[in-house]
């Protein structure tokens, strides 16, 4: 077996936050060339479900298998929760926000992971934990300028919020050993749960959208591409490959290590929507980002008991 090569983690895991962090700002050009949130988030598991098809049936066919019954509850609250309920509400969140803001008010996530670690499973957590939650809170204040009104949509906050709750409960129900041990067969499954509910709410097929020729928006905005294209890029480079890069890192660097380092995420993100959309900041605001980022870092390393094998972000 060879040896963990740390430089060869932080390497992947950086990849991948730079795939998801423009993968934010490549979502926005099928979900403004007619494809409503809804029927973008279901083509976008439905898809990541027959990527995750093909690489259970050529790595391992075992995993095609269904859970056992017990296992089933978490598998549907992982699929209904962990992945429909957060890229339903982010897909809403960064199509109305800010791609930093939208990516930075989702990170918050792990805070409520430790704070629910605390206050319902009673366990302890480092004292840094409530400085962690001080700056974090003094920092969205900042960043949402709450002393002249919210300076973001509304529903828009509210969706990126709901969608830091579902990111802390994938973190909180992919934590189960079950689940660590096999993660391919769970995610397999949440996700086929995740697009038999989407397809009830909102049918893939009508996604006619995808077919016509969308502008790439912003900066780009004279420049034309299928839609699908983009559909395509949101689910290989911008859903699956970002994601298997973390599986692979997790070889060489401990869970709560790739947690932080994936915290890049919402800088890119936030260097897109200014490179990409003409998206700007305050100077004020870009302070109360960097003071989120370092209360939440904080919040990441407080955990007691954190494991080793926890599942890394969707």
């Amino acid at each position: 077996m060879s040896e963990p090569r740390p430089w060869l983690g932080y390497l992947l895991v950086l990849t991948a936050a730079a795939l998801f962090g423009l993968n934010a700002g490549m979502s926005r050009i099928p979900l403004r060339s007619g494809t409503d949130e809804a029927t973008f988030t279901t083509v976008r598991i439905t898809a990541g479900l027959l990527v995750l098809l093909v690489i259970a049936a050529l790595t391992n066919r075992s995993a095609l298998r269904p859970p056992a019954p017990r296992r089933w509850p978490l598998v549907l609250g992982l699929g209904a929760v962990g992945i429909a309920g957060l890229q339903g509400f982010y897909n809403v969140a960064i199509n109305r926000l800010p791609l930093g803001i939208a990516l930075l008010l989702e990170y918050t996530g792990p805070v409520l992971v430790v704070l629910w670690v605390r206050f319902a499973y009673h366990r302890p957590v480092h004292a840094r934990m409530w400085p962690a939650l001080g700056l974090t809170l003094i920092g969205l204040a900042v960043v949402s300028q709450v002393w002249d009104g919210l300076r973001f949509d509304g529903l828009g906050v509210t969706m990126a919020l709901l969608a830091a709750v579902c990111y802390a409960a994938y973190f909180l129900l992919g934590e189960d050993h079950g689940v660590s041990s096999d993660p391919l067969r769970h995610i397999l499954w949440a996700f086929a749960t995740a697009a038999v509910l989407m397809n009830v709410i909102a049918p893939a097929w009508r996604a006619e959208a995808l077919g016509h020729q969308a502008s790439m928006l912003g900066r780009l905005a004279d420049l034309q591409i299928p839609a699908w294209t983009a559909m395509a890029w949101v689910v290989v480079l911008g859903t699956v490959t970002p994601f298997f890069l973390l599986l692979l890192a997790l070889r060489s660097l401990p869970a709560t290590v790739v947690s932080v380092v994936a915290m890049l995420e919402p800088v890119v993100a936030t260097l897109v929507g200014w490179a990409w959309f003409a998206e700007s900041l305050k100077v004020v605001q870009i302070g109360g980002v960097v003071t989120v980022l370092a209360g939440i870092v904080m919040a990441q390393t407080a955990r007691r008991d954190e494991p080793d094998d926890a599942l890394p972000p969707l």
